[in-house]
């Protein structure tokens, strides 16, 4: 999924950049001195992309400086989504793991996640943990999240997570390290009734 998002992405702002491109030059072009096709846009040298009748035409008809104003407010919403959208972390795709004959093998971080949660799940005290990779696959970094029982040890918990499941993880992926961020939660219930 995240490879065809990026094949789309690079898909787009090729096109875009090629639109931009061949507009730009065109212009460019003109404005040395080439001459344009007759169906072209720009004519001249002297000539201005917007003339005085084309900024006006629309002037008196109540519809189309809403209309101007709400198109372009939608293209600055939509290019802000994309760059956060760009901006947003993602998780990583792959861990390089050292297979101990300098070649190395890669191991998908999806795998590596599922066996944190799927191990953290088994302490106890845990009810249901989640796990995500960030960083770069020679250097990874875990968030995790625990929702812990009612009756649970948070420090015990923690403790037993770092010093069982995290280190079982970096030992088995061969790392040198693997720096977490843990976040615990505990499960929401009912108040007990105490008489």
């Amino acid at each position: 999924m995240s490879a065809m998002l990026r094949t789309v992405n690079r898909v787009l702002l090729g096109l875009a950049g090629l639109v931009l491109l061949v507009i730009g030059g065109s212009v460019l072009a003109v404005g040395l001195g080439a001459s344009p096709p007759s169906w072209w846009f720009h004519d001249g040298r002297r000539d201005v992309l917007l003339s005085a009748a084309d900024r006006t035409r629309w002037r008196d008809e109540g519809w189309f400086w809403p209309t101007v104003i709400a198109v372009l407010a939608l293209l600055v919403l939509l290019a802000l989504w994309w760059l956060s959208a760009q901006l947003r972390r993602r998780r990583l795709g792959e861990v390089l793991v050292e297979s101990g004959d300098g070649e190395g093998a890669l191991l998908r971080g999806r795998a590596l996640e599922n066996v944190l949660a799927g191990e953290a799940e088994t302490l106890d005290g845990v009810e249901h943990a989640q796990a995500a990779l960030r960083g770069r696959r020679t250097a990874p970094r875990a968030r995790v999240g625990l929702t812990l029982a009612p009756d649970a040890t948070p420090s015990d918990t923690l403790h037993r997570f770092s010093s069982e499941v995290l280190t079982r993880a970096r030992d088995s992926a061969g790392l040198a390290s693997l720096p977490a961020t843990v976040r615990l939660r505990g499960v929401r219930h009912r108040a007990e009734r105490v008489s």
